[in-house]
């Protein structure tokens, strides 16, 4: 808006300090007082006066102004560009940005005041400190870019999800997780996976690879708790002809020679004995591994990705992992959410299910809209794992083409009471859970490999667990 212009006062419109005997100390302290600098020149661009708050904003002394014109000024470069002479030029208020040697950005308005002749007697330039203005708006717009790449990166993973149809990133917090991970996937540094049984570990570490540079070289899976602990060190490393009785007698390479020039996945890396700790230890800290009956290092490039549902830091305290081995896996430690804090995933994660088992039978079964809101109440103590074996229960059972809320047996109270406990520990209650789809499994399949296969799950894993769980009255 254009400013009229400001003519000195009449007499009589400035009394209100006319009868204080101090009237030009008054004024000159309400013009202290102002945040905003203030800069008075004459007729003839003079300097006359600055407050304190000019000098602050400007870098500036009293004294290196006051008398000097501000053509001068200009000239010697004391100040880039005179907001006076502007004004002075064009007869009317002139606004400018201005950046002082300070560093400070400000507002600076010189307006030209008129006498009775209607001739310019003095110019009074008024500059606002916008510093933390400016910076708030750069932070804003740093803000804004990084809102922008995270909207490009979450759109780029749904594109790149479109590709691996057995991940399902519906709920925020996956597509979170996924970006997290996607961004450590380009660099070698090596990952722990944690989270409960049954959250999908397995496929956030193979999500990992095929984002990586290695993603064209092999992809190697170790359920650490599956192999037998007098196996597990030949498996690993492999060993030499004559090692032991029984052995290759050519020898044979451990999996970690296998995963060269690729990712290795050690799956419940916390199973693992101390002593294979330690050679762990040493493979990722040497890059080079030797095989039973052998004393030749092997080199091996191989990334490793591990995964556990246990507190490690807890295995540390009572002596069952070491402390160093801990620290070097947790260089990048990634938390898979539970089932229960990614509703969002659990309908498609059914249908998915679903339209497996319908491909597999040639059938074409539908979940009812009550059913899949009775899937997104659940709590999912077995997670993931536990929804697929709901889901191909409810296949079996239901007589119809829809399955229902009654197919699901989901034991949301009452009978529940009758097969597993909800007293003790959210641990306990999930590992009696377990243990009740375990006996439920054999009571069904004519062999333990059948029951694993129903289940998903390794025969060994399979074995192991029912020897875990048999002080638990469901077998």
């Amino acid at each position: 808006m254009k400013r009229d212009r400001v003519f000195l006062p009449a007499a009589d419109k400035v009394n209100f300090f006319l009868q204080e005997e101090d009237r030009f100390q008054r004024m000159m302290a309400v013009l202290e007082s102002s945040f905003d600098g203030i800069y008075l020149a004459d007729a003839t661009a003079k300097t006359i006066w600055c407050n304190h708050s000019y000098e602050l904003i400007s870098g500036l002394c009293a004294d290196q102004l006051i008398g000097r014109t501000m053509q001068e000024l200009e000239n010697t470069g004391v100040i880039s560009k005179s907001c006076t002479l502007l004004a002075m030029e064009r007869g009317e208020a002139v606004t400018i940005d201005q950046e002082f040697r300070t560093g400070k950005h400000a507002v600076v308005t010189s307006t030209p005041i008129y006498d009775e002749n209607n001739q310019i007697t003095m110019v009074v330039t008024n500059v606002r400190d916008i510093s933390e203005l400016i910076d708030l708006k750069e932070t804003l717009k740093k803000q804004q870019s990084i809102a922008e790449r995270y909207q490009s990166e979450i759109s780029v993973i749904r594109e790149q999800l479109l590709q691996l149809p057995e991940l399902v990133a519906d709920d925020p917090t996956t597509l979170n997780l996924l970006r997290i991970v996607g961004r450590a996937a380009n660099m070698e540094t090596v990952m722990l996976i944690l989270g409960e049984t049954g959250v999908g570990k397995e496929r956030i570490a193979s999500y990992i690879h095929r984002k990586s540079p290695r993603c064209k070289q092999n992809f190697i899976r170790v359920n650490c708790g599956a192999i037998p602990e007098n196996l597990a060190e030949s498996e690993l490393f492999g060993y030499e002809r004559g090692a032991f009785t029984g052995a290759n007698r050519e020898g044979k390479p451990g999996l970690f020679e296998v995963a060269d020039c690729g990712t290795i996945f050690l799956d419940e890396v916390g199973e693992l004995s101390l002593n294979l700790q330690t050679k762990l230890l040493r493979v990722l800290q040497e890059k080079e591994i030797t095989r039973v009956g052998g004393n030749k290092p092997i080199k091996v490039d191989v990334r490793v990705i591990a995964a556990t549902n246990k507190n490690l830091e807890n295995e540390v305290k009572l002596g069952k992992f070491r402390q160093d081995l801990y620290y070097r896996l947790s260089v990048f430690p990634v938390v898979v959410p539970p089932l229960r804090e990614r509703r969002e995933d659990i309908s498609r994660l059914a249908s998915n299910a679903l339209r497996e088992l319908n491909q597999n039978y040639g059938k074409q079964k539908v979940i009812s809209p009550e059913a899949y809101a009775e899937l997104r109440n659940y709590h999912w103590p077995g997670n993931v794992r536990e929804l697929r074996n709901v889901i191909e229960r409810a296949f079996i059972m239901s007589d119809e083409a829809e399955i229902t809320v009654g197919d699901l047996a989901l034991f949301q109270g009452g009978d529940r009471a009758n097969t597993v406990s909800t007293s003790g520990s959210f641990q306990d209650s999930v590992e009696q859970f377990e243990a009740k789809l375990i006996a439920d499994a054999l009571k069904v399949e004519p062999s333990i490999r059948a029951a694993a296969r129903k289940l998903q799950m390794d025969p060994a894993t399979l074995l192991r667990k029912k020897k875990k769980y048999e002080h638990i009255k469901v077998f």
